[in-house]
C-alpha cells in the first residue's frame, strides 16, 4: 500500500510521524507545498527533518528573531551564553579548548557536560585537566581562559 502525503486535517504529530513512510515523490510534493525551492541535494533524512520542522513551525509558530540570533552566535562560537549555563557547562560537545603551557599546546575535547577528553583520557572537569597538566590546583575555566581569575575581576 502506497503512503500518501499528509493532509491538513491530520494532526501535526501524525504528519511528522508519517514522513519516513512517504514515497520520494510524495515527499517532494510535500516539500513543494512548504518551500519555494528545492535543495541542491536529495538526502532523504535531511528533507524529512526540514519538513518536520516546517510543519511544526507553521502549526505552532517559529522562533523569535532574538533567539535565532543567539542560536547563530552559538553555531559560530560553539559557546552557549553565560546566562544559560556555568563556565565549563556552557561549552557544546565537540568544542576543542587549547592552551599553551610550558611551550606545549594542550588540547581538550568537550564531550558533554562534565565529560572532557585530554590525550585520550576522560576527565569530569576542566580543573582536573588543569591540575593534571600543571601538577598543582587550578581553576579549569581560568586555566583555559573561560573566565578571569578572581584577582583580575573588576568590581563596580
Amino acid at each position: 500500500m502506497k503512503a500518501h502525503a499528509p493532509s491538513t486535517t491530520t494532526s501535526v504529530a501524525a504528519q511528522v510521524a508519517g514522513l519516513p513512510h512517504l514515497s520520494m515523490d510524495d515527499l517532494w510534493k510535500l516539500w513543494d507545498e512548504h518551500f519555494d525551492e528545492r535543495p541542491g541535494h536529495h538526502h532523504r533524512g535531511w528533507l524529512e527533518s526540514r519538513l518536520a520542522y516546517r510543519i511544526q513551525e507553521r502549526a505552532f509558530g517559529g522562533l523569535k528573531p532574538s533567539l535565532c540570533k543567539k542560536l547563530e552566535e552559538v553555531g559560530e562560537t560553539g559557546i552557549l551564553p553565560k546566562q544559560l549555563r556555568g563556565d565549563s557547562q556552557r561549552l557544546l560537545p565537540g568544542t576543542i579548548l587549547t592552551r599553551i603551557y610550558d611551550d606545549v599546546e594542550h588540547r581538550v575535547l568537550v564531550r558533554g557536560t562534565g565529560d572532557f577528553e585530554y590525550q585520550g583520557q576522560r576527565f569530569k572537569s576542566l580543573s582536573a585537566i588543569a591540575g593534571h597538566i600543571t601538577g598543582s590546583h587550578w581553576s579549569g575555566p581560568v586555566f583555559f581562559g573561560l573566565k578571569l581569575p578572581a584577582s583580575k575581576k573588576v568590581t563596580a
